[in-house]
């Protein structure tokens, strides 16, 4: 699968089709892990669906890259009824890694030949 190449200075990030969609679903938001796959789902009126094996290992690639971090949430186990939740947010690379993907996208949609 293709990879997006983001100069960042003198860094290149790779970020993968699904590594993207993971960060435009946590843009300007903090969310636990399966809120991710529902906002894809909700966003896309069902038409784009990640599931549970192929998100977490893309939220362990993206915190390796230092575009996500996350933190277990506060609440207790017997609040939840079950596990406590871990929430995922982007750092401020993640931030400027989707910024550079989205300035590509829109100056490749406008270009025109010379």
């Amino acid at each position: 699968m293709p990879a997006n190449l983001v100069n960042k200075g003198s860094t290149n990030v790779e970020v993968s089709p699904r590594e993207e969609l993971v960060i435009l679903a946590l843009y300007s938001k903090e969310l636990y892990g399966l809120q991710i796959p529902q906002a894809m789902e909700e966003a896309s009126g069902g038409q784009r669906q990640m599931g549970i094996g192929t998100l977490y290992p893309v939220l362990h690639s993206l915190e390796k890259k230092g575009l996500v971090e996350s933190r277990w949430g506060d609440e207790g186990r017997e609040e939840r009824g079950g596990a406590r939740r871990r929430y995922y947010k982007l750092t401020g690379s993640g931030v400027a890694t989707l910024e550079a993907i989205q300035a590509f996208r829109s100056n490749l949609l406008t270009w025109q030949p010379s």
